[in-house]
């Protein structure tokens, strides 16, 4: 039963409010009116009397940690409704309060953010990984509606990282990882940087202690070395801005344990070589200044050629905006330079919370905000093709990569893409049709192939053709998530497409050889039969039969039976066999065990799961298969057959030079693509060499196999398995 709550206030005489909510009412009375102050402190009431009795693993009451989270929050300086859900956020989960009371209370508005935040504790799954997959999933999908979900998950995070120490080793290592790849990308992501920082400094200290000491104890002996150095720099840097009469600040920049150790083991560099640069950021009062003091710093000290990036005028994806710089400098080391505005600096710092007034539609929001809620949108689309929770998360890792490449539109428009994307990355990111019928690019004018990696700054263009279609092969040259859904999403639907299709031929099939027919089944009958087997549709059924989870045979006599006729009498199997075109790829493998071509004697074995195996006659496994006859399904080539066929050759060679060029010279004449070579046998003399190759059907075989025994070097060609 849900927990009756008092709506009076305790009087402050009887209960002293603890320090941290004093602490707590005082950030917010700076910038709140005292209302909602007021309605902060019941929120505490509300928390504290839920949480009764509970207590955190380091023995302190539980309702210090949502009041830590809500003091996190108010230093960014967020809104009471964000505040409030913060305090509750933990409450709809570990406590009897229940959202009925929430909404009374606070509105609907806090009910859904403590919701958002709410991890998904009564959903049975199959796996830890998976329920948190889930949770991730629904925490992104309240994001999409509200950013403030994940300002409170990730003051939530932050404070569990600060507090982790009381955790068990194993515990500690699970929360650090997923801090390191999910929360602190998020954070970047968003355009937080200080929290980002944060939560990579204490997941780093979690999960590697002696290497965080190590390169922290080094940093700080660097540090030491360089303060003279460092302030002489500061002070050109200062005088040089005065003289141009530029307002501005300027304060050193110090890497942190976490980046440098990511640097050392991404790009293979020594600590010395990570750390030999002077780092320093220059803040201005606007963005003509910004360009002045580049003008004016680039007179000080001469900048590195090819050092240099405006990402005032082409923002990052996160809404980060500043200039780079690189100077060489008298001091023996590089001299890097970031100069932007305190707007910027407060965007870069705090992202999306900066500047916090909660936005809606009439209200503009800053570039940060702009950006995240574009990217989360896209989530929500993307998110709707992706049933696996496991697949989204993975999908959505890939856009949290911290490097971006900046394209070009043949229009002038910026697209932001993640480090080694491709041209058909780049064709998805114009419009999922665009890269669904993707043929090529062009990349500064010049034509690339789709799976070409490309670079800043280059103008690309996507020629399309409407015969086009993704293949499964697509899947190996994306990088970004967006790419890998649409993908994944076309190939998945073809697959059901082709399923239901194979399916409805194998269930006539299987109605036809007991005397009867699927359209003889009244509807009502087949509705309340597929009910009882949890198919929302005869589609779904279909599906199921030619994907080898369910017999033909006896979803066809269950059917009859469920009419309440009497059994019919099995007749001989139809002599008619289920013809197949090849264009049935989504639900049709052909077996490596004999590689089966157009104009071969073939059969059908249903695999679990997998779909229709397509295996020659003469196949050495077939008569194990044939063991289990409900599976075996009597299939022929159908006369328009399409496609190429993987077949392979075993070919008896003179042991010479040049003898591997000419045998793939011969095959290629003849119009067929060699997918893999290898030696099997070698001698003094002779040679055996294995071809997979690319076929259309038995003749075309035939006609390689011709040109190959033309070649005086060879002495042998055959099919393999002959």
């Amino acid at each position: 039963m849900p927990t009756t709550l008092s709506r009076a206030p305790v009087p402050a005489a009887a209960t002293p409010l603890p320090a941290d909510v004093r602490a707590l009412e005082q950030q917010l009375a700076v910038y709140l009116p005292p209302e909602q102050v007021a309605r902060v402190r019941r929120a505490y009431e509300v928390g504290a009397q839920a949480h009764a009795g509970q207590t955190r693993k380091s023995g302190e009451p539980y309702i210090t940690h949502p009041i830590a989270v809500a003091s996190i929050l108010a230093e960014l300086g967020m809104d009471a409704e964000t505040i409030i859900a913060a305090i509750l956020h933990d409450t709809l989960e570990d406590t009897a309060l229940g959202s009925e009371q929430i909404v009374a209370e606070f509105g609907t508005a806090v009910m859904e953010l403590v919701d958002g935040v709410t991890k998904l504790d009564k959903v049975r799954f199959r796996s830890r990984q998976e329920a948190a997959a889930e949770s991730f999933r629904k925490m992104l999908l309240a994001m999409a509606r509200d950013l403030r979900v994940i300002l409170i998950k990730l003051a939530d995070r932050l404070h569990n990282m600060r507090t982790l120490g009381s955790m068990e080793a194993e515990a500690r290592r699970r929360i650090a990882r997923e801090t390191l790849e999910i929360y602190a990308p998020i954070a970047q992501r968003l355009g937080m940087n200080r929290f980002k920082a944060e939560l990579q400094d204490l997941g780093f200290r979690m999960l590697h202690p002696d290497r965080h000491r190590v390169i922290a104890e080094r940093i700080r002996s660097v540090l030491g070395n360089r303060r003279e150095a460092m302030l002489r720099i500061e002070n050109a840097l200062n005088a040089r801005l005065e003289i141009e009469q530029v307002p501005h600040r300027v304060m050193s920049r110090i890497k942190s344990p976490y980046s440098i150790y990511s640097k050392m083991r991404n790009e293979h560099k020594s600590f010395a070589q990570v750390m030999d640069v002077y780092g320093f950021r220059v803040v201005v009062d606007s963005v003509p200044h910004c360009y002045h003091a580049l003008g004016a710093i680039h007179a000080l000290y001469k900048p590195l050629d090819g050092r240099f990036r405006d990402f005032i005028a082409i923002p990052k994806a996160n809404g980060y905006q500043s200039l780079h710089t690189v100077l060489f400098g008298s001091f023996g080391a590089p001299i890097e330079i970031q100069i932007r505005t305190e707007d910027m600096d407060a965007v870069a710092e705090r992202g999306v919370a900066a500047h916090w007034i909660y936005k809606t539609d009439a209200t503009p929001a800053n570039s940060a905000q702009t950006r995240a809620r574009e990217w989360l949108s896209n989530l929500v689309d993307r998110q709707t093709q992706t049933p696996s929770s496991l697949e989204f998360i993975e999908n959505v890792k890939v856009d949290l990569f911290p490097d971006e490449v900046y394209l070009f539109t043949p229009k002038g428009k910026i697209l932001a893409l993640p480090r080694n994307a491709t041209a058909l990355d780049f064709a998805y990111f114009v419009h999922t049709d665009v890269g669904d019928h993707a043929v090529a690019a062009r990349a500064d004018k010049k034509l690339v192939p789709l799976r070409t990696p490309l670079e800043s700054g280059q103008t690309v263009e996507i020629v399309t053709a409407p015969s086009a279609a993704p293949t499964p092969q697509w899947l190996e040259w994306v990088v970004s998530g967006r790419a890998r859904t649409a993908i994944r999403h076309h190939l998945k639907r073809l697959q059901h497409e082709d399923a239901v299709d194979f399916g409805h031929r194998m269930l006539d099939r299987a109605f036809e050889a007991l005397g009867s027919s699927l359209e003889a089944v009244p509807h009502a009958v087949l509705e309340r039969w597929l009910a009882e087997q949890k198919f929302k549709r005869l589609e779904e059924l279909l599906a199921d039969i030619a994907l080898g989870n369910r017999v033909a045979d006896t979803v066809a006599q269950a059917l009859l039976d469920a009419q309440g006729e009497h059994p019919h009498v099995r007749r001989a199997r139809s002599s008619e066999k289920i013809l197949i075109s090849g264009a049935e790829r989504g639900v049709l493998s052909f077996g490596n065990c004999c590689h089966p071509l157009p104009g071969d004697e073939i059969m059908g074995y249903l695999s679990a799961g997998k779909g229709i195996v397509v295996h020659r006659v003469e196949c050495p496994n077939v008569p194990e298969l044939r063991k289990s006859p409900e599976r075996c399904i009597e299939i022929a080539w159908a006369a328009d057959v399409q496609g190429d066929y993987k077949v392979e050759l075993r070919i008896e060679v003179a042991n010479k030079p040049g003898v591997l060029a000419q045998v793939a010279a011969a095959i290629a004449e003849a119009s067929s693509n060699i997918e893999n070579v290898e030696y099997k046998e070698r001698d003094l003399t002779t040679a055996t060499l294995l071809f997979t190759i690319e076929v259309r059907n038995r003749k075309h075989l035939a006609d390689v196999m011709r040109r190959v025994r033309l070649l005086q070097v060879v002495t042998a060609v055959k099919r393999h398995p002959v």
